[in-house]
C-alpha cells in the first residue's frame, strides 16, 4: 500500500476516534459546553492545553522556520514556550480563582463593565479568526499532497479543487465533537489527538537521528549534525547556519521573541484551558504538565529543521537543483502538490534560489519522504499534522461560540435567555466559525506560522496588559482598560495591514504600504500596541475615579488566599500529616 493509501487510513482511523468521543462526551448546559464541567484532571488538561498549543504552526511550520532561517528560527521556540512561563506565573492561578467561563468575563467582572466585555469580545473574536486562518492552511497542505488525488474525482465533479474538499471535512469533524460535546469534547479529543501528533512528530525524527549520527534520541544527535551542516552552508557559500541575526536584526529578534511570550500569555484560547480544572492547584499543575508536553515536541523540533536541511543541502551538492528537480520524488510529488516550484530550476540555478522555491510549510510532512522512510510512516506525519491542526481549530471554535454567544449575547443582547438558548446560540456561533475557518483553508494567507505570529501580536497588545493589571494593580479602572485594549489592538491590527498589504491582496497591491516601524516588523510590532495598550490604562486610570471598593477587595481576593479559621487550619494540618 502507498502513501495515497496509507494516509487514507490513519485520517479514517482518526478521525472515527474523533467522532466517537463527540458522541460520548455529549453535554447539555453551558458550564459542561464552555469549561468541561470544571472537572479535566490537571495531567489531561495540560496534555490537552499542548494539542490546543501546539497547532499547525508548532507541527508543520515550526521546523519549517528553523531550517530556512538558523538561530533567528529560535525565536519561537523561545517566544512560544518562555510565554507558558508567564503563563504559569502570572495569570493562569489566579484567572482559575477568579472562576467563570471566559476572560471577557474577568475583564466585565474586574473592570465592572458591559463595554470592557464587548471590547474584550471583540479582541477574543480578532485573535481567534486570524490564528483559525493559520489552522486551515495547515490542513489544506495536508490534503493537497496527500489526499489530493484521493479527493479529485469528487472535486473534479463539484468543480471545485480537493483542497477546498479536504477542508470541508476537516471543519465538518470539528464542528461535530465542538457542536455534541462543547469543551469536554474537545478536551478528550485534544488528550487523543496529542497522541497522535506527538507519534506522528517521533518517529521520523528518531528513525532520521539514528541513520544520521547513530543516536536514535534526536536532541542528542544535533551536536554532530551542526558542524556537519555548517561546513556545507560555507561550502555553497550560505551563511553559517548557527550564526545569529542573519535573518532577522537584533531588535526584531527581541521583539518577536517577547510578542510571542506576551501572547501566549495572552491567548483566550489558552486561559480558557485553565477554567476547565477543579482547583487553583490543579491550573498550576496543568501549567507545569503543558510545558513537560509542548517541550518534547519543541526539544525536537530543531533537530527535524537541521536533519532535513542537511539532506536537501547534500543532495543539491551532490546533483545542483536541476538534478534534484529530475531525479528525486519527493521534489517531484511536492512540485505536483503546489508546494514546491522547481519548473525553472536549471543548471544555472544557485542554491538560494532552490530554497527559495520551497514552501517552508512542507518540510515536516516532507521528511519521512526525504529520508525514504517507509510509506505508513510518512501517512502517520500526514494524519499528526491534521491532529495539531484541528486540535487547535477546535479550541478556537469554542473561544469564538463564548464570544459570540456567552459574552455578546447571553450577558449583553439577552442577559434573561434560558440556559437551553444560551447553549443554542453557542452552538449556532460554531458554525458560524466554522464556515470562516473553512474559507480561511481555502483562500490561505502567508504561510501558518507567519499568519499564527499575527495572532500573537494581536493578543499581547490587547489582552496581557489588561489582564495582568487587573491582577496585579487595584487601581486599575475601567476607563483605563477599555482605552488600552481598543488603542493597543487597532494600531497592532493596522500596522500588520499596512506592512503585509502586500500579502493580504495576493499582490493586488505589489508593495507594503510601510516596510516596518522604526525597524520593527509585521510579527514584532505586538510589542509596540501592548506598550501603548499599558501606558494609556495606566495614564488614564491615574487619572480618573478608582475602581469601587468591591472591585478592589475581588483583587485582593483573587490574589491572596484568606486567612483560614482555626477550624479550617486544623483540618488542613490533620489532611496534610495523613
Amino acid at each position: 500500500m502507498g502513501i495515497l493509501g496509507w494516509t487514507a487510513v490513519w485520517v479514517v482511523i482518526t478521525f472515527s476516534i474523533y467522532i466517537g468521543i463527540a458522541v460520548w462526551s455529549r453535554v447539555a448546559d453551558t458550564k459542561g459546553f464552555y469549561v468541561a464541567g470544571q472537572g479535566v484532571p490537571a495531567v489531561a488538561n495540560g496534555m490537552a492545553v499542548g494539542a490546543d498549543w501546539m497547532s499547525a504552526a508548532s507541527f508543520i511550520s515550526l521546523a519549517g522556520i528553523v531550517s530556512f532561517r538558523g538561530f533567528d528560527g529560535s525565536v519561537y521556540l523561545m517566544g512560544w514556550t518562555g510565554g507558558y512561563v508567564l503563563l504559569a506565573l502570572l495569570l493562569a492561578p489566579y484567572l482559575r480563582k477568579f472562576g467563570e467561563y471566559t476572560v471577557p468575563d474577568f475583564v466585565a467582572r474586574r473592570y465592572y463593565s458591559k463595554t470592557a466585555r464587548v471590547v474584550a469580545a471583540v479582541a477574543a473574536l480578532f485573535v481567534s479568526f486570524t490564528y483559525v486562518a493559520g489552522q486551515m492552511k495547515g490542513v489544506g497542505v495536508v490534503f493537497s499532497r496527500f489526499l489530493g488525488d484521493f479527493l479529485a474525482p469528487v472535486a473534479d465533479g463539484l468543480g471545485v479543487e480537493a483542497i477546498t474538499i479536504g477542508v470541508v471535512i476537516g471543519m465538518v469533524i470539528v464542528a461535530l465533537y465542538a457542536v455534541l460535546g462543547g469543551m469536554k469534547g474537545v478536551t478528550w479529543t485534544q488528550v487523543t489527538q496529542y497522541c497522535v501528533l506527538i507519534v506522528a512528530y517521533m518517529i521520523p525524527a528518531v528513525a532520521i537521528a539514528a541513520e544520521l549520527t547513530g543516536n536514535p534520541i534526536p536532541q542528542g544527535a544535533i551536536g554532530e549534525v551542526v558542524p556537519r551542516l555548517n561546513q556545507l552552508s560555507a561550502d555553497l557559500g550560505l551563511d553559517m547556519y548557527t550564526g545569529p541575526f542573519s535573518n532577522l536584526s537584533m531588535l526584531n529578534v527581541f521583539c518577536i521573541t517577547f510578542v510571542l511570550m506576551a501572547g501566549t500569555a495572552g491567548l483566550p484560547h489558552v486561559i480558557v484551558r485553565f477554567y476547565t480544572v477543579k482547583t487553583v492547584k490543579d491550573a498550576r499543575w496543568s501549567a507545569v504538565w503543558a510545558i513537560v508536553f509542548i517541550g518534547i515536541l519543541y526539544t525536537v523540533a530543531p533537530a527535524i529543521a537541521m536533519f532535513s536541511r542537511l539532506e536537501i543541502l547534500q543532495s543539491f551538492s551532490e546533483l545542483g537543483a536541476q538534478g534534484m528537480a529530475q531525479q528525486l520524488s519527493w521534489v517531484q510529488n511536492w512540485t505536483q502538490a503546489g508546494l514546491i516550484e522547481s519548473s525553472g530550476w536549471t543548471a544555472d540555478t544557485t542554491v538560494q534560489q532552490m530554497l527559495a522555491g520551497i514552501d517552508r510549510d512542507i518540510i515536516v510532512l516532507a521528511t519521512p519522504e526525504l529520508a525514504g522512510l517507509s510509506a505508513w510512516v510518512v501517512g502517520l506525519v500526514a494524519a499528526g499534522g491534521l491532529a495539531a491542526a484541528l486540535s487547535t481549530a477546535s479550541g478556537l471554535m469554542i473561544v469564538i461560540s463564548s464570544s459570540l454567544a456567552h459574552d455578546i449575547y447571553g450577558e449583553v443582547i439577552n442577559p434573561d435567555a434560558s440556559e437551553q438558548k444560551r447553549l443554542r446560540v453557542g452552538r449556532q456561533a460554531i458554525f458560524v466559525g466554522v464556515i470562516v475557518a473553512g474559507l480561511a483553508g481555502i483562500y490561505p494567507p502567508g504561510f501558518v506560522a507567519e499568519v499564527v505570529a499575527f495572532a500573537f501580536g494581536l493578543a499581547a497588545a490587547s489582552f496581557f496588559p489588561i489582564l495582568v493589571l487587573g491582577i496585579f494593580w487595584k487601581r486599575c479602572n475601567r476607563q483605563g482598560a477599555v482605552a488600552g485594549m481598543i488603542a493597543g489592538l487597532a494600531f497592532t491590527f493596522v500596522m500588520i495591514v499596512l506592512m503585509r498589504i502586500h500579502v493580504i491582496t495576493e499582490g493586488a497591491i505589489a508593495e507594503p504600504i510601510i516596510d516596518s516601524f522604526f525597524g520593527i516588523n509585521a510579527q514584532g510590532i505586538g510589542i509596540v500596541g501592548m506598550l501603548i495598550n499599558f501606558a494609556l490604562t495606566i495614564g488614564i486610570s491615574l487619572n480618573t475615579k478608582a475602581p469601587p471598593q468591591e472591585v478592589q477587595d475581588l483583587v485582593e481576593q483573587v490574589r491572596y488566599p484568606r486567612e483560614l479559621t482555626p477550624e479550617e487550619l486544623e483540618e488542613a494540618v490533620a489532611e496534610a500529616r495523613a
